[in-house]
């Protein structure tokens, strides 16, 4: 459902979709690693990519929608991203990176296993695999809208698929935080965090 037709239209027929500012978890986690090369998966509107190439990192950022990226190499003070329109379950970088960053990308149960397995052999050794989605347990604030149990997932079933030999975990857990409510007020959502590290 969610595939290239659907992301264009939904860019295309609005102004901005996003905030504009990096996801929250994203800096949480990276702020404090060495730049190196990084991937973006799903980059949207790119404010993750471009406060990654802000930086020093060297930002390949890659979406479904031609629209999301015209807008993200608009923002891009560095005019360093490599902006690509692909479809990560098919698009072939040819390359490994440092950093691997998925923010907030549901595709259902099956898929997402073959989607985060093709990440994974993506990143280099010593690389980081940062996977951030809505935990869950938001479906029980009715914050999200597609009440689909299908397309959440927990840090724990992603860290269980990777191989213990090959990969350190450094962080799995469902971070709390604050977000609006559509009535105006405040709820506190989770988001499901993964953070591992590839053994040299």
């Amino acid at each position: 459902m969610f595939d290239e037709t659907y992301w264009e239209e939904r860019y295309s027929s609005h102004e901005h979709i996003w905030s504009g500012r990096p996801n929250v978890q994203l800096v949480a986690e990276t702020s404090e690693l060495t730049p190196g090369t990084a991937l973006d998966v799903g980059c949207g509107e790119g404010a993750d990519a471009v406060w990654l190439a802000e930086r020093g990192w060297k930002v390949t950022a890659v979406d479904y929608s031609t629209t999301a990226l015209e807008r993200g190499a608009a923002n891009d003070t560095t005019k360093s991203v490599e902006w690509v329109q692909g479809d990560m379950n098919t698009w072939e970088p040819g390359r490994r990176f440092d950093l691997i960053s998925s923010q907030f990308t549901h595709p259902p149960d099956g898929p997402r296993q073959i989607l985060f397995a093709r990440l994974a052999d993506m990143v280099a050794p010593g690389g980081t695999l940062l996977i951030v989605a809505h935990h869950p347990s938001d479906m029980e604030t009715k914050v999200r809208p597609l009440q689909m149990p299908e397309l959440f997932y927990t840090a724990e079933e992603v860290a269980d698929s990777l191989a213990k030999d090959e990969w350190e975990i450094v962080t799995a857990e469902a971070r709390p935080r604050l977000e609006k409510h559509k009535d105006g007020g405040q709820v506190t959502v989770h988001d499901t965090v993964l953070r591992a590290r590839r053994r040299t």
